[in-house]
C-alpha cells in the first residue's frame, strides 16, 4: 500500500510540474513528519492564552467557505469533530462572519487516497481555507502543497501531522499519555506502587499512537519505576483486535501469581480500550484498570456502569470550534501562532457527569463589533 501511494505521490508531482507549464516556481519544502512534533514546538500556545493575546474574533467581512477533512465518520470521535466545526462556523456566522463548512471524511481510516482526493476537489472548488486531519503523516501532504500554492491557508487538526501545514491546532497528545499514566500510578499506589501494565497501541507509524504511547511509558518510569511495562502491541485502532488481544493476555496472565497478573491496560482510544472492557467482562480471574483516550460517549456510559475506569478527553466538539476560529483568524491576518493546543482532561468517575464547559472552563470566544 505504501508503494503504492508513494507512486501515486511522484507521479501527482510531476503532473503537477507539467500543469504548471514547467514555469519555475519556488521550492516546496519536502513534508518530514520526523522534523516537526507539536508536542515539542517551543512556540506552541495554549489556546486561552492566545485568545487573550489576539482577543476579540476579527469581524471579516465578504463570503466564505471553509473545508474541512476528517479522517472517517464511522469513528465517533470524528462525528464530534464535524459537529465542532459545524458548530463553530454556525455561531460565527450568527456574530455576524458570513462563514460556511463543507465537512467530509473518508471511507475509512485506511482511505488514504480518497482523503487525499476530497483535499484536491476543496482546492478546485476554490475553499478560502481548508482543515485536515490525515489518516497518516504522508497521505495528504501532497493536497496541502497544493492547497498552499493556490494560496488557500491549511490548518492541520489533530493528527497524522503534515509538517509542511502552516499551523497546527489540536492536543498534546504527550500529555494524554501522562494523564494516563498518573492515573494508574495513584490507583496502584503511587510512587512507592508495583504492578504490571499492557499498553493496546494504535496504528504503527500513526503520530497520536507514538506520542501517547511515550508519555506513558516515560510517566511511569519517572514517577513510578516500580509498575513495569510487560506488553505492548497494536490493535491498529481497532475494537475487534483489541478484544481478540487482550483475551489472549488474560489467558496469558490468569492472577495466579503476581507475575502473572496484568494489574492496568493503557489503550491509545476509547474503540480499543471498550474492545478491552468486553474482553474483561468474560474475564474471572483478574480485573485491571483500563484506561482509554478520546472522551467518546460510550467511554463516558461505561464509566458511569464502572466497566471504564478513565479516558483521556481532547474535547473534539469544542476543538472544532477552536480550528474554525483559527482560519478566521489567519484570513483577517493574525499572526497565530504554529501550534495551538487545546484542552484536554482525565475523566473518571469523580467528574463524569460534569459539563464539559465546567471541566474546561469553556466560553464563546468575543466577537468584534
Amino acid at each position: 500500500m505504501k508503494k503504492v501511494l508513494g507512486l501515486f505521490i511522484v507521479l501527482f508531482a510531476v503532473f503537477a510540474l507539467a500543469a504548471c507549464g514547467g514555469e519555475e516556481r519556488e521550492p516546496i519544502p519536502t513534508a518530514n513528519p520526523e522534523g516537526f512534533n507539536p508536542d515539542t514546538n517551543t512556540d506552541a500556545v495554549n489556546y486561552y492564552d492566545l485568545r487573550e493575546d489576539l482577543g476579540a474574533v476579527p469581524l471579516l467581512e465578504g463570503e466564505y467557505t471553509f473545508g474541512g477533512v476528517a479522517k472517517a465518520f464511522e469513528n465517533e470521535y470524528w462525528r464530534t469533530l464535524k459537529t465542532g466545526m459545524e458548530t463553530g462556523a454556525a455561531k460565527f456566522y450568527e456574530g455576524g462572519i458570513n462563514v460556511t463548512i463543507d465537512m467530509r471524511s473518508a471511507l475509512g481510516e485506511g482511505d488514504q487516497t480518497g482523503q487525499l482526493a476530497i483535499v484536491q476537489d476543496m482546492i478546485t472548488r476554490d475553499y478560502d481555507a481548508i482543515l485536515v486531519s490525515p489518516i497518516t503523516d504522508g497521505n495528504l501532504v501532497p493536497g496541502v502543497e497544493d492547497a498552499l500554492e493556490a494560496g488557500i491557508p491549511v490548518v492541520n487538526v489533530n493528527d497524522g501531522i503534515v509538517a509542511i501545514a502552516p499551523n497546527f491546532v489540536g492536543p498534546n497528545a504527550y500529555e494524554n499519555g501522562v494523564l494516563a499514566a498518573h492515573y494508574v500510578g495513584q490507583q496502584l499506589g503511587g510512587a512507592s506502587a508495583e504492578g504490571q501494565v499492557a499498553i493496546v497501541t494504535g496504528m504503527s507509524g500513526a503520530f497520536a499512537a507514538r506520542q501517547r504511547t511515550a508519555g506513558f511509558k516515560e510517566t511511569l518510569e519517572a514517577n513510578y519505576p516500580g509498575i513495569v511495562v510487560v506488553e505492548e502491541q497494536t490493535a491498529n485502532w481497532s475494537r475487534e483486535e483489541a478484544r481478540n488481544l487482550a483475551n489472549t493476555w488474560f489467558t496469558t496472565y490468569d492472577g495466579s501469581t503476581p507475575e502473572k497478573t496484568l494489574d492496568a491496560i493503557f489503550a491509545n482510544n476509547d474503540t480499543m480500550a471498550l474492545g478491552i472492557v468486553e474482553a474483561n467482562e468474560s474475564n474471572a480471574n483478574v480485573d485491571p484498570i483500563i484506561v482509554g483516550v478520546d472522551g467518546i460517549s460510550e467511554a463516558y456510559d461505561a464509566i458511569r456502569e464502572g466497566k471504564l475506569d478513565a479516558t483521556v478527553d481532547s474535547f473534539p466538539l469544542f476543538k472544532g470550534q477552536i480550528a474554525v476560529e483559527m482560519a478566521i483568524r489567519i484570513l483577517a491576518g493574525q499572526d497565530v501562532p504554529r501550534v495551538v493546543h487545546t484542552p484536554q482532561a482525565l475523566i473518571t468517575i469523580d467528574n463524569v457527569d460534569q459539563s464539559a464547559e465546567t471541566i474546561i472552563a469553556w466560553t464563546d470566544p468575543e466577537i468584534e463589533e
